[in-house]
């Protein structure tokens, strides 16, 4: 089982504000959607957002977020599709750096984008 918060500070920190450039606004985002994913997650498969695993972020488990920020939060298409951005984001990154979560990881960057 891999940790997942080292890898969200890593992707954050380093990669995001260092590597890439990334505006604090954008960083901070990007924080929010992680945030908002790991509650979902650590209430849905009953753990504390700290003991999440990456393997336990599937692709189900994305979508199940993303019809709940639509359906329960009332978000609309454009808000959906900033957090699932981020989310892909992240998976990108892990493609180089999680090579055993290869299919785990292509499954969530299928994610179709929602048409506005």
């Amino acid at each position: 089982m891999t940790p997942i918060a080292p890898l969200i500070e890593t992707f954050l920190c380093d990669t995001l504000a260092c590597q890439r450039g990334a505006s604090r606004h954008t960083r901070d985002s990007y924080a929010s959607s992680f945030q908002l994913l790991f509650v979902f997650a650590a209430d849905r498969l009953k753990v504390k957002p700290s003991a999440l695993t990456l393997e336990q972020i599937d692709a189900g488990l994305v979508s199940a977020f993303l019809e709940h920020l639509e359906d329960e939060r009332k978000n609309a298409a454009v808000t959906r599709n900033v957090r699932l951005a981020a989310i892909k984001s992240f998976f990108r990154f892990l493609e180089y750096r999680q090579p055993a979560a290869l299919e785990q990881i292509r499954r969530v960057l299928a994610i179709p984008f929602k048409k506005n």
